[in-house]
């Protein structure tokens, strides 16, 4: 009788031990939910200290590692524990999670079926971990992830968290009518779901302007329902970062309140001075926080250095905090202003040339928007001609041509004149071929295709530039304002001269040519020496029966390839 009795004790222990664990468990994935990320680690970094083969406490602890994008510590973590427990199917899930942030899908999902297996497909906090996995990697399958959890949801049906991560694979696909189903779905088994109402907003918001009454409405339902719910403070912050910096910082304050105390929250306080314009407080901060966040501090702090050091007109300080943000942050979490920015001021540096042109590459591959394009691409070639490099801000002009849908006059004239001005009249030359196809009754694109024709034929001889010259000729003797091509008709009269006389022969039609000159210009010297020399008579010497000819015709002194372009 005795014997039961303690058998009895020592099963109410054991039983009062688990649910004390679940409780847990439980709390550390609370936090977790909040994105609480250090509270959540302290949970269950006590739980597997304690116990190092609770695969469940050891699963959660690797999600919190990832939460805090430490994925090294994740990795290791749960190899370790697949050393000694290999069978797990939980541990499986959470290894396939961090080969999907390697990019190694196939591993991944060899490892999830495999957990599919061993847990007999009856498991739905494996089904729920193989789906979240999916959701949350870049390389994961939206597809699989949905045929996953609609399995976990049917083997349990009072599950919000299934439901809303459900809806996230829905998103994943851009399917807003599924996704939206499966939020709502998830709040009718908790109405006060804060979560859900928060992926709703989210998706009204994707679909832009017009929506943001909408998306607001939920935002604020998601926190009038759990006001401790932090991922919808720290998303209005963002919204109104933007829009309006005091309400931003309002947003921010409520954050903190309800966060935990790390470098993202210094992050975002240092974030602010540097959106308020002062540079120097960010740095300072940002120095604060990186001190205190030591080994673990959040890398962007770096970039609001570079920022900052930037905006101040600090380029060697600039360069130094982008080279350590491009270090300490992972690729996928860098922004294509990252990358133009950081190539701006490599331009600044001599011999970074080919560097900065890599980063403002990666910047237009990464951007979708066509305006931030178009000031990555215009900048560096606006650089590139500063510094008399006009065959690479010829290059970089002409690519605007490929990202607008739309480009125009100027476009075509910054890309063709710098080619021109490199000695490129060839690339030139095509370049106002499509000018004078979209503007044919337009002197300049006419103009600039007989100067590049000019620079193709130097010596004239072949008279490549005469159509186009006769072209000019054509538009501005009909022009109303004279004065306006005054400069471009004068050119190419001058052409005429040297034309008709040097290839031509033709004395009659080349002093015609000089007296249009004279006519808008009198006093030009060259013009006025021509018409001299054209106008004196022929003069015969004859000997040994050979009649030779010399003139003062010799005298001509028209170059119009050197003409400087106005």
């Amino acid at each position: 009788m005795r014997k039961i009795k303690i058998i009895s004790l020592l099963s109410a222990l054991l039983l009062c031990g688990n649910i004390l664990s679940a409780q847990n468990l439980d709390d550390g994935k609370r936090f977790l939910y909040y994105e609480r990320y250090n509270s959540a680690k302290d949970v269950f970094s006590k739980l597997v200290n304690s116990n190092p083969n609770n695969a469940e406490a050891v699963y959660w602890l690797g999600q919190a590692y990832i939460g805090q994008e430490d994925i090294a510590a994740a990795k290791a973590l749960y190899l370790k524990s697949m050393s000694v427990n290999s069978s797990s199917p939980l541990l499986l899930a959470g290894t396939g999670h961090i080969e999907l942030l390697e990019n190694k899908p196939n591993d991944a999902k060899n490892h999830f079926e495999t957990a599919i297996s061993l847990s007999k497909g009856k498991d739905a906090n494996v089904l729920l971990a193989i789906g979240r996995a999916n959701v949350d990697a870049k390389a994961g399958d939206a597809t699989y992830a949905i045929e996953k959890l609609k399995m976990a949801a049917d083997l349990n049906k009072k599950s919000p968290e299934i439901l809303v991560t459900l809806g996230d694979a829905y998103r994943k696909m851009t399917d807003g009518a599924n996704a939206q189903i499966s939020y709502q779905n998830a709040l009718s088994l908790d109405p006060n779901y804060a979560r859900a109402s928060f992926m709703i907003g989210r998706l009204y918001q994707t679909q832009g302007f017009g929506q943001e009454a909408v998306y607001m409405r939920y935002y604020n339902e998601a926190l009038t329902k759990d006001p401790k719910f932090a991922p919808a403070y720290a998303w209005l912050s963002e919204y109104y970062y933007r829009r309006d910096i005091n309400k931003a910082r309002e947003y921010l304050d409520k954050y903190i309140a309800v966060a935990d105390a790390d470098s993202k929250n210094c992050y975002y306080q240092a974030s602010f001075m540097y959106a308020s314009g002062k540079n120097q407080e960010a740095i300072a901060k940002a120095d604060q926080c990186l001190a205190a966040g030591g080994a673990t501090a959040y890398a962007k702090l770096y970039g609001i250095k570079a920022y900052a050091y930037d905006k101040a007109g600090d380029s060697l300080n600039a360069k130094a905090a982008f080279e350590s943000l491009f270090q300490k942050l992972p690729p996928d979490q860098l922004g294509p202003k990252d990358y133009s920015t950081y190539g701006k001021i490599l331009l600044k540096f001599p011999g970074n040339d080919a560097l900065a042109s890599s980063y403002i590459d990666k910047a237009i591959a990464l951007d979708s928007l066509e305006a931030d394009k178009v000031d990555d691409v215009t900048s560096i070639a606006q650089s590139f001609a500063a510094t008399g490099n006009y065959l690479q801000a010829g290059n970089w002009y002409r690519r605007i041509l490929d990202v607008k849908k739309n480009y125009g006059k100027l476009d075509l004239y910054n890309a063709g004149y710098n080619f021109y001005r490199g000695g490129n009249y060839s690339t030139s030359d095509s370049i106002f071929n499509i000018y004078t196809q979209k503007y044919p009754d337009e002197v300049f694109g006419w103009y600039m295709r007989a100067r590049a024709s000019e620079g193709l034929d130097s010596t004239g001889v072949n008279g490549l530039a005469k159509p186009y010259y006769d072209r000019v000729i054509t538009l501005t003797d009909t022009a109303v304002d004279k004065e306006k091509v005054k400069s471009q008709l004068i050119t190419a009269y001058k052409y005429m001269v040297a034309y008709n006389y040097n290839v031509k022969n033709d004395r009659t039609t080349a002093l015609q040519y000089t007296d249009k000159i004279l006519a808008l210009d009198p006093a030009d010297a060259n013009a006025l020496a021509n018409k001299s020399a054209l106008s004196a008579p022929v003069k015969v010497k004859v000997k040994d029966n050979v009649t030779k000819q010399k003139t003062a015709d010799s005298k001509i002194k028209e170059k119009p390839n050197k003409t400087k372009v106005k």
